[in-house]
């Protein structure tokens, strides 16, 4: 195997200019394949991550069926609304933790001459509990009746600092819409979630909130499970009660599990098509390869009549062919990983948002695609050469 490596080796640099313009086709391929499939596995890693910082066992119910009013809840229609008594109707069945009513709009909140438009969410105290989110300082409202409402709020860090800047905020009066509300607290850092940012927003008691944007039913429910291995036993006992409240299934129940299955499966079919178009610069570097080796036994057929002349065997100088394409391919693959490495590095640079990621295991496979792609090409040509007569090619010489 040494020889045949140093004589593939030495036959390539004869020609680098033909080899350098074969071994380009297989390393644009595969650093095509290694960027594409890098923001796609990026992609997904992003949306899991923005998903699960909510905890795992989490289950939503909103209002509206969304396989005949496609988002839920968002085409209005002749459902019934989904309120605080359900929620709490929900809290006494098996498995059922914790929950937590939601209501959320946008409205202006103002302080001392500064404001900005933000979201405004009307939750209720366990929110720690049920979105594993915590109070940074202060603390959130007194635990109660949900249907009473308070004037209290507890701002986002963000949204805490454009109207406070560095000074203390609690026990301070905003104004959001057109009421007042005195801030009891300041949420920790959440970041944002798929694109929203959770920091910049306020929060305030589920029932002002629906008085703040005039609304008598809920955006949503959501339901802290204790154990994700019976999530389908929950999903069902939420749908059985409701639907025995509402009289039909006029609700939508989404669980995590449900929502990152659905975006997985889109995900492997965005990944299978952008890995398969890219995947044509393969075969055409393929079918570079397979040109010229298919030219170079042409060029070598006097070498090839030498050495059967002095006994190599047919399978002796087909692997010669073989090597050398697998060595071609796989010089030009490890290119390729190299270019597309250097590509998601920049990008990472330049666009610090785009999520990029490139496992192991991709390096490995694009390793083994190349040279496989390489053996495959070569197999025409080297059964060519060793077919050759050796009487014929010595005369050909």
């Amino acid at each position: 195997m040494r020889d045949l490596l140093r004589m593939a080796l030495r036959s390539l640099l004869s020609h680098r200019l033909r080899s350098a313009l074969s071994m380009l086709g297989i390393a644009i391929g595969i650093a095509s394949v290694i960027l594409l499939t890098s923001i796609g596995e990026g992609t997904r890693r992003y949306v899991v991550a923005q998903f699960t910082q909510f905890g795992t066992n989490i289950l939503v119910v909103t209002p509206g069926k969304s396989e005949t009013l496609g988002v839920p809840g968002a085409l209005g229609g002749s459902t019934r609304k989904l309120t605080i008594d359900d929620a709490e109707s929900l809290l006494r069945l098996a498995g059922v933790e914790d929950l937590t009513p939601v209501v959320y709009g946008t409205a202006r909140v103002e302080a001392e001459g500064l404001g900005r438009s933000v979201l405004v969410y009307g939750v209720t105290p366990n929110i720690p509990t049920v979105w594993r989110w915590t109070v940074r300082t202060g603390a959130l409202w007194p635990s109660g009746d949900p249907r009473r409402g308070a004037a209290v709020a507890v701002l986002g860090p963000k949204l805490k600092r454009e109207l406070f800047g560095g000074r203390n905020a609690l026990g301070e009066l905003v104004r959001i819409g057109d009421r007042r509300f005195r801030v009891t607290g300041v949420m920790a850092s959440k970041g944002q979630f798929l694109g929203i940012d959770l920091d910049d927003a306020a929060f305030v008691p589920v029932a002002s909130a629906m008085k703040l944007f005039n609304v008598a039913e809920l955006n949503e429910v959501d339901v802290l499970f204790s154990n994700s291995r019976i999530v389908e036993t929950v999903e069902e006992r939420v749908r059985e009660l409701l639907i025995a409240r509402h009289g039909r299934e006029d609700f939508t129940v989404t669980t995590q599990t449900e929502m990152l299955r659905v975006f997985g499966n889109v995900m492997d079919i965005i990944t299978g098509a952008v890995g398969a178009i890219a995947g044509v610069s393969l075969v055409v570097g393929a079918i570079g390869i397979l040109t010229m080796m298919w030219i170079a036994v042409g060029e070598r057929t006097g070498e090839i009549g030498l050495a059967r002349a002095v006994g190599a065997t047919r399978g002796q100088v087909q692997g010669v062919f073989l090597v050398e394409a697998a060595v071609l391919s796989t010089l030009g693959g490890c290119t390729g990983i190299l270019a597309g490495l250097g590509i998601c590095h920049a990008l990472r640079l330049l666009v610090p948002g785009l999520p990029v990621h490139t496992p192991p295991v991709f390096l490995v496979t694009a390793v083994a695609v190349s040279v496989g792609t390489g053996l495959a090409s070569g197999v025409l040509p080297a059964r060519r050469a060793a077919s050759l007569d050796p009487v014929e090619a010595l005369h050909a010489e």
